[in-house]
């Protein structure tokens, strides 16, 4: 059964590579049900049935669909054609594809869905450090803030499960307990949408006078809560909610009571170029205490009259690495430094490589290089995206010592010796590819060959654990 699944996922994955399918798109179109790849990845059985409708499927191109490269064959532990195949030596482990998929990428032609894979992203969360180093990070950068009225601004250019965003607030309120707070978070992903929620009770409790705001704009839209399409903007749903009572309990179940309104309207569709997600529609969610409507009065955010000034703007991984350094700056970070107010400051925090994280993937892909822009080159072409802008903000990569930090994968002192567990070698590995973005294909063809656990056990032996680096950087616009 395991070995059928298998060939199964190999075969998809090579059909998805040949026509430009993103996995979701192709469970679709083969069954219905754009999770299925998934979920036959992750151990799920087939039915003969559904085994015989894929494989009709796979005989034949998708609808109104043409190949768009080569078909790669040969992937079980075997060379790409043109390649030689690599010799395991001890700790590492023969490379199963020779370097990054340059062309998948360069065309944008791939079924690459990195930050949909909830299993990579939840255990990678769940066993790393990242969310909470990160966190203190952009406490930091509190200290450095000056608001004005009629609120603290905030805005998250990447929500996520919300734990950065929590934990950010906890300190916004240690610091700034009296004053009004005006959070905007920006995430396409629902199910990321409905984890926050679900931890924004406690927060509404200590602090009472806070608005938050949840959107799936783009980035050159969520800043400012408006789509630049006429079209968009007509169908966009604006929903204000005023949670009544005082307690977390009471805020708890208005809050979930909102998971209709969400299911309906948080929909997603995938690009037809890259397959990443797309909104279907706009949605704007506006969410504060009731009994503090009048005092939030000129910080509840109206439609259509939105303003971009915030005092603070995280960017914690907001774009995938492999994309060229001048679209991370022209579609990500320009339109959030243009949303700085005066005073504002421009966060931004990506992952640096250069530890044991890379070391281990390099093992398996020797030429993978996944970290190409670092920051002195995104604020180089940042600089060239905003212009005559550039001149009133102030452009700070500062050294090593202050811009890269370090994060760690959870272990027990003792579970690192002479024999690891095998869900401990499994978390490492998963925390090593999820960082560096490996795409999917390429982990189906390592997953077949099974040398890559011992490429983690070398590598957790060697350095006594698991760690990561990451690399800050600051934008800020100068005070009035």
């Amino acid at each position: 059964m395991v070995s059928e699944s298998a060939d199964l996922l190999g075969q998809i994955a090579q059909y998805c590579r040949e026509y430009g399918l993103a996995e979701s798109t192709f469970g679709r179109l083969a069954v219905n049900d754009g999770k299925f790849v998934s979920r036959l990845r992750d151990g799920g059985r087939v039915r003969h049935k559904t085994a015989l409708r894929v494989q009709a499927f796979l005989s034949s191109p998708p609808p109104q669909s043409t190949p768009q490269s080569t078909p790669v064959r040969g992937l079980a532990g075997g060379a790409l054609p043109g390649q030689q195949a690599g010799t395991a030596v001890a700790g590492t482990v023969a490379p199963v594809a020779h370097g990054p998929s340059a062309s998948a990428e360069a065309d944008g032609k791939t079924n690459f869905r990195f930050y949909d894979n909830r299993q990579k992203y939840l255990l990678f969360v769940n066993t790393c450090s990242e969310k909470s180093v990160i966190a203190r990070r952009v406490g930091l950068e509190l200290a450095n803030l000056h608001p004005r009225p009629p609120a603290v601004r905030l805005f998250d250019a990447g929500v996520g499960d919300g734990t950065v965003l929590t934990r950010v607030m906890r300190e916004m309120h240690r610091r700034f307990a009296t004053l009004p707070f005006y959070i905007v978070g920006k995430e396409i992903s629902l199910e990321d949408v409905r984890i926050t929620l679900d931890k924004m009770p406690d927060r509404f409790f200590e602090h009472p006078a806070s608005v938050l705001v949840l959107t799936n704009l783009f980035y050159s839209e969520a800043p400012w809560l408006l789509p630049k399409s006429i079209t968009a903007a007509s169908s966009m749903v604006w929903n204000e909610v005023a949670l009544r009572g005082t307690t977390a309990h009471e805020f708890e179940q208005q809050i979930a009571e909102l998971d209709p309104f969400l299911a309906e309207n948080w929909t997603v569709k995938a690009s037809p170029t890259t397959g990443n997600p797309l909104y279907e529609r706009p949605v704007v969610l506006v969410i504060y205490r009731d009994d503090y409507r009048f005092l939030l009065n000129d910080t509840i955010p109206r439609r259509g009259a939105v303003r971009a000034d915030y005092d603070l703007v995280m960017a914690s991984q907001p774009y995938r690495l492999r994309v060229p350094t001048e679209f991370k700056a022209e579609r990500v970070l320009a339109p959030l430094a243009r949303s700085l107010g005066p005073g504002g400051r421009l966060l931004g925090i990506h992952s640096h490589g250069g530890d044991p994280g890379l070391e281990l993937v390099q093992s398996v892909w020797p030429e993978e290089n996944p970290f190409q822009s670092d920051r002195h080159a995104l604020l180089k072409a940042l600089k060239g995206s905003l212009g005559t802008a550039a001149r009133n903000l102030n452009f700070n990569s500062y050294s090593d010592a202050r811009s890269v930090f370090r994060y760690d994968m959870h272990t027990l002192p003792t579970e690192i010796g002479n024999s690891i567990g095998t869900s401990t070698l499994f978390a490492a590995w998963n925390a090593a590819v999820y960082v560096a973005q490996i795409e999917d294909q390429r982990l189906n063809d390592a997953l077949r060959d099974g040398r890559y656990l011992e490429a983690t056990r070398a590598v957790l032996q060697r350095h006594g654990g698991l760690w990561f680096q990451d690399e800050s950087y600051v934008v800020s616009r100068a005070r009035d």
